[in-house]
């Protein structure tokens, strides 16, 4: 994987992070880099759940990555709700 595909993938999963925070209820602190990383998080877990399924763009399946996000985004403001 080069650089460039490296950066679209994260770009990608940054913003199939983004539509699952705007889904789930709850926050989730953090900026760019935090959506990154529940991204690419997102997209790993969404895979091995509900495999390759549906359109996807730089190596990331869309569907799974925002369904492996959403769990993500739902399971941290769960614990941030709890600590706060």
């Amino acid at each position: 994987m080069g650089l460039l595909m490296f950066i679209m993938y994260c770009i990608v999963a940054s913003v199939c992070a983004g539509i699952a925070a705007y889904l789930v209820p709850g926050r989730v602190p953090g900026g760019f880099l935090t959506s990154v990383i529940f991204g690419i998080l997102g997209a790993w877990v969404g895979g091995s759940l509900v495999g390759n399924i549906g359109p996807a763009f730089f190596g990331v399946a869309i569907l799974p990555a925002i369904l492996g996000s959403a769990i993500l985004v739902f399971m941290v403001s769960l614990i941030t709700r709890k600590t706060a």
